[in-house]
């Protein structure tokens, strides 16, 4: 495998909405420059990013995946990306490490939720996009309403550099607005287009396109300004390279037609990138993250000292972990020790190469700007930073949303149990998203993620990876108990036995916190009325019965106790004889402070279409969430919203069925509010059942 330099190096993600088109664009690309000998199907499982066994049976990307092609003197490395919502973040994970994004947005639907999702990750990381209306061969793909659709949602910046020839299923080429030269192409050819000039019925409209395109090509630029209205255009010669800057820039983003399963303008796309979008050299540095004073930074060239950023990791059964990364700077060769500056330990690189799907193809060094894959280093995981000892560097992670939706997991067997919690530590290594953890409540074990088909996917994986089968189930909602009332009471408790008896006595006030105060005990005993070797036991018994609960079992918080009087025995007390007075005064004080119920409320954010806003809203108020703002853009309206976690349980399914899959969702834990009364003795009464049940069980 040839080895490449960073002016030569293309670094582009392909992203969009789900069934937009993107793994067929990307197999078109990779068949037409002749990297791969047919051109692969997603729904035959021959699509070379689409190779996971969970990807091929579902028909869908579910993680991103790597491939590159050799195209003229160009190396362009592509990172297919998933476009589902539960999926998305995968594509924001890689965005760091590409210098373009090519948006793909299908030929009928046009701009979709994700599609608007992907372009504000673009924003945010100001990655230059490259737009590519795919699937134009269908039947309604439509390039003017894709263009009305694309200029609604991101602006009048989205200009297109080709024309298509033909329309459905007759779509035979494109026009080059740039060059101004028609490219036609053969069903089931080779993928590259024949140069021809423009068709007659197509000439007026390209003429009228291509005066527009160097209008506004030359609006930020006064020498070319100048050379337009002396010239009333700009030469091919200077409208790349203008073209190019305005494209780097974020001030243009161009527009292309094609078909990955028609492999129709796959070369065009290619021609684009190389032309188009930056190299890794044209950037002026990469900064790093400080804990203090001037963050450090890096030229994307050979010259500095190697460091390099780790953007994903798979866990392979056979091959181990593979870590997939970016050289930012330096010269990366085989066998060389790096520092993990992220864990402060020491990595050995051996076997690096490149990725081709799932084929490592191995290479004796990268240079900065490329893009390659590692295995079997120890400590390494996604968004560590890795390079030479004597140059310190680390670059910044990249920030997700919390999981959306969580689940309870049980193994299905004894040897299920053994073999869980390595097989879901190995999954979270290579997926960001997913959280496992226990219950300090509940002591359930639990696992988080985007949603139900996520966690669907990740169950799945560990039955065929590891072999673990797993029952998920609804959560239990951690509830709590609290108290609106004070009380004043004593605690006394007395037992006379044949030896030695015991005797605590103590009394205390109680009385409410604000919410989130948990708990404070105060001693207020003066005049040694109960010697202070003794207080802490009170302390804990009042603890201990605390965590056991009053009104149903759940842990009693944001309260004060007052310890401010009690008496002892000189003779019969002892630390456990006052642990047992704290019960007593706790659970007498409880029968007069007036307990109740408290429930977890989740900060709730709803993507959706605007025109299933008013549905959503309307479910929202019918599961007790209290709207706190709306948002709209481009055609999305964004919900906040505080819902009681009781009612969010099942939320994603619905909100799927709600939005007929177009909405998305994220939560986290907000704050603890009262249960309203008439739920409240449901709730209570069903948990006396299961702790009754579970007596039943114990006897």
């Amino acid at each position: 495998m040839k080895v490449y330099e960073g002016a030569n190096i293309r670094n582009v993600a392909i992203v969009g909405h789900g069934h937009a088109g993107k793994t067929s664009l990307v197999s078109a690309m990779l068949y037409t420059s002749g990297a791969t000998q047919r051109l692969g199907r997603v729904d035959d499982g021959s699509a070379t990013t689409d190779y996971d066994e969970e990807e091929i049976a579902r028909k869908m990307s579910i993680g991103a995946s790597l491939a590159y092609v050799e195209w003229g003197k160009t190396k362009i490395n592509i990172v297919d990306t998933p476009g589902f919502n539960m999926f998305v973040h995968e594509a924001k994970m890689v965005l760091p490490v590409v210098d373009a994004a090519i948006v793909v947005v299908d030929g009928v639907a046009g701009v979709e939720v994700v599609t608007q999702r992907v372009w504000n990750y673009c924003e945010e990381y100001k990655t230059p996009r490259l737009i590519v209306a795919s699937r134009m061969d269908r039947d309604r793909a439509d390039a003017e309403r894709v263009l009305e659709s694309l200029t609604n949602a991101f602006g009048r910046m989205v200009i297109p550099l080709e024309l298509p020839i033909g329309k459905e299923k007759n779509l035979r080429g494109v026009v080059d607005l740039v060059r101004m030269k028609a490219y036609t192409y053969d069903l089931g050819g080779n993928g590259k287009g024949k140069e021809s000039e423009i068709p007659e019925e197509l000439r007026a409209q390209a003429q009228e396109s291509h005066e527009r395109l160097v209008e506004i090509v030359a609006e930020g630029d006064d020498a070319l300004m100048e050379e337009f209205f002396e010239k009333g255009t700009i030469p091919e010669e200077d409208l790349v390279p203008a073209l190019h800057n305005a494209i780097r820039e974020d001030k243009i983003f161009p527009l292309i037609y094609g078909s990955g399963l028609g492999n129709i303008g796959a070369d065009r796309v290619m021609d684009f990138i190389v032309d188009y979008t930056p190299a890794p050299s044209e950037h002026e540095w990469v900064q790093g993250e400080a804990a203090s004073g001037e963050p450090p930074k890096r030229h994307e060239t050979d010259a500095e000292p190697v460091s390099l950023y780790v953007f994903k990791t798979v866990s392979d059964p056979f091959a181990g972990r593979i870590s997939y990364f970016k050289v930012f700077s330096g010269v990366l060769k085989n066998d060389v020790a790096l520092q993990n500056f992220t864990r402060n330990s020491q990595e050995k690189l051996s076997h690096i190469g490149i990725m081709q799907g799932k084929t490592p193809v191995p290479v004796p060094e990268l240079h900065a700007g490329d893009i390659g894959t590692v295995p079997k280093l120890k400590d390494t995981l996604t968004g560590d930073t890795l390079g030479d000892k004597s140059a310190p560097i680390r670059y910044p992670r990249v920030k997700l949303p919390e999981p959306a939706i969580t689940f309870a997991i049980e193994p299905k067997s004894r040897a299920d149990e053994d073999k869980l919690g390595p097989g879901i530590h190995k999954m979270m290594e290579e997926d960001a998203m997913l959280r496992f953890f226990r219950d300090p409540q509940t002591k359930e074990f639990l696992i988080a993620g985007t949603g139900q088909q996520h966690i669907e996917v990740v169950v799945s994986k560990m039955k065929k990876r590891y072999h673990t089968e797993v029952i998920l189930k609804a959560p239990k909602v951690p509830y709590r108990e609290t108290i609106r009332g004070k009380a004043d009471v004593q605690g006394r408790h007395k037992k006379q036995t044949g030896g030695h008896g015991q005797y605590g006595d103590c009394k205390i006030k109680i009385e409410p916190m604000p919410r989130g105060g948990e708990f404070e005990f105060v001693n207020d005993i003066f005049g040694g009325a109960i010697p202070k070797n003794y207080i802490p036991a009170i302390e804990k018994g009042i603890k201990d019965a605390a965590a056991r609960g009053y009104l149903a079992g759940f842990p009693v918080v944001d309260f004060r106790v007052i310890l401010y009087d009690g008496s002892y025995h000189d003779v019969d007390s002892n630390d456990m004889s006052f642990q047992m007075a704290g019960r007593i005064a706790f659970r007498k004080a409880m029968e007069q402070a007036k307990p109740t119920l408290l429930e977890p409320v989740m900060a709730a954010e709803i993507t959706i279409p605007d025109e299933f806003a008013g549905s959503i809203m309307g479910d929202l108020n019918s599961r007790r969430g209290r709207i706190q703002g709306m948002d709209n853009k481009g055609g999305t309206t964004i919900v906040k919203a505080e819902v009681p976690m009781s009612e969010m349980l099942t939320y994603g399914v619905d909100l799927t069925s709600m939005t007929q899959g177009r909405g998305s969702f994220n939560m986290e834990m907000h704050h603890y509010d009262a249960v309203p009364g008439m739920l409240q003795e449901k709730i209570i009464e069903k948990a006396k059942a299961e702790r009754g049940e579970v007596k039943d069980e114990e006897e």
